[in-house]
C-alpha cells in the first residue's frame, strides 16, 4: 500500500469517496437497466423471461470493459473517482475481472455487502471488502 496516496498526508484523494461510490453505483445501475431494456426490446420482449441472466451478463461485461479501459465505470467517471491497484496503477483486464467477480460475490451474499459498505464508510482508504482483498482503492481522480 506504500505506492498509494497516504490518507493522512493526502486526504484529498479519499475525500467523499464513499458517497461518490454510492452515486456512481446508482448511475451504473440506471445505465445497465437501460441496456437491459434495449436488449429486451431487441428480443421482442422474449428477453424478459430471462431478465436476471441478461442483467447479470450485461452488468458483468459492462463493469469489466469499463474498468479495464479506464479504471472506472461510467458512473465512477461521472463522479470523478477511479480504481487503482496496490501499486497505484490503473486496472488491467485481469484485475477488472477479479474486482467485478468480487463485487458479484458480495452482492450475492447480503452479509458480505453490508460488511463491505461498513468498511467503505469507516476505513481510512474507503476500501470495501473486495478492495481490501485485492489491495485496490477508489480515489478521487487527479486534476
Amino acid at each position: 500500500m506504500s505506492h498509494l496516496p497516504d490518507p493522512d498526508s493526502q486526504p484529498e484523494f479519499y475525500q467523499s469517496v464513499a458517497t461518490k461510490r454510492f452515486f456512481a453505483w446508482l448511475f451504473d445501475i440506471a445505465f445497465i437497466s437501460l441496456l437491459c431494456t434495449v436488449a429486451i426490446l431487441l428480443t421482442f420482449g422474449m428477453g424478459f423471461f430471462i431478465l436476471a441472466l441478461i442483467y447479470a451478463v450485461i452488468s458483468f461485461v459492462y463493469r469489466v470493459v469499463t474498468i479495464a479501459n479506464g479504471s472506472a465505470t461510467l458512473g465512477m467517471r461521472f463522479m470523478g473517482i477511479e480504481l487503482r491497484d496496490a501499486f497505484g496503477a490503473r486496472m488491467d483486464t485481469g484485475k477488472a475481472i477479479a474486482h467485478t467477480a468480487g463485487y458479484f460475490v458480495s452482492m450475492a451474499i447480503p452479509v458480505l455487502q453490508i460488511i463491505s459498505v461498513i468498511m467503505m464508510m469507516t476505513s481510512a482508504r474507503c476500501q470495501g471488502l473486495t478492495d481490501a482483498f485485492l489491495g485496490t482503492v477508489m480515489i478521487n481522480q487527479r486534476a
